[in-house]
């Protein structure tokens, strides 16, 4: 068997992800809560300050650059307390935006599940991921982002939690799981892995996938979702149509007791009174 000494080494692929984390100006607490319990999930996110301007998302990809950064994570406040999230692979894309709900953070739960700081998860999607397009390019956009690579610099050599992600009624739920061995309450038991939830969870309602990075062409519109502002406006309307409807209830009574109004006499109680 030949063989050639001068062909060309190919040396193994690194997994160079790194992830810029940043808010908008105008987030509560329970945002700010939210975003640190991320940024202590993935030891391979970089925290930047907050935007500005909401309008200037063209800005992002730059400031992703800046900060040798291929993937960004952008949380976008609006008015209400709405909450909208912004995964993007840059300089290139593609990005999802997302309407993130039912938002419970570390804090909050108060879990008996724990892991280390800065130790790598394993990711796990539903299958129903791989049925539709939009799910597989959210799946691919959220491999990149939450999947802590070995070289991270601040990750640990252990792996010791489990991040899930399904998919319900077209929406994506995330939850972040304890790998156990033995069971805490019994030590001298025989070995058995067990999953406990540690947190934080939310949910997650797919708006628009973009063909850029925080823009672009259109690839995928979620047809069912409906803004929160439209919402809003309706529950208001029926308030206003619940109103509207006792009034003209008020005025048909009125109306009646006027007919049922007998005309004035000789023996009228005003007359004989008088």
């Amino acid at each position: 068997m030949d063989v050639n000494n001068d062909a060309p080494v190919h040396p193994m692929r690194r997994n160079k992800q790194r992830v810029l984390l940043l808010s908008s100006r105008g987030v509560t607490q329970r945002m700010r809560h939210l975003m640190s319990d991320l940024e202590a999930l993935l030891p391979h996110v970089k925290k930047e300050s907050k935007l500005d301007s909401k309008s200037q998302l063209h800005l992002l990809p730059e400031l992703a650059d800046l900060n040798n950064c291929n993937n960004a994570l952008y949380f976008e406040a609006r008015r209400h307390e709405d909450l909208y999230m912004w995964a993007a692979k840059t300089p290139n894309g593609p990005s999802v935006k997302l309407h993130v709900q039912n938002v419970h953070t570390m804090d909050e739960l108060k879990m008996t599940g724990n892991c280390l700081k800065g130790s790598r998860g394993i990711l796990s999607f539903d299958k129903a991921f791989d049925d539709t397009e939009w799910g597989k390019l959210t799946k691919e956009v959220f491999t990149h982002i939450f999947g802590v690579p070995p070289t991270a610099r601040r990750a640990k050599p252990f792996i010791d939690h489990v991040l899930t992600f399904s998919i319900l009624d077209s929406k994506i739920w995330f939850r972040n799981f304890q790998i156990l061995e033995k069971d805490p309450q019994q030590p001298n038991a025989p070995p058995k892995t067990s999953l406990v939830e540690i947190g934080p969870r939310f949910v997650l309602t797919p708006i628009r996938i973009f063909e850029g990075a925080f823009g672009g062409a259109t690839v995928y519109s979620n047809p069912e979702f409906i803004t929160p502002t439209a919402v809003r406006t309706l529950i208001k309307r029926s308030k206003g149509d619940k109103y509207g409807k006792r009034k003209d209830a008020q005025e048909d009574i009125t109306r009646r007791k006027e007919l049922r109004r007998r005309e004035e006499d000789a023996l009228t109680v005003s007359k004989v009174f008088a």
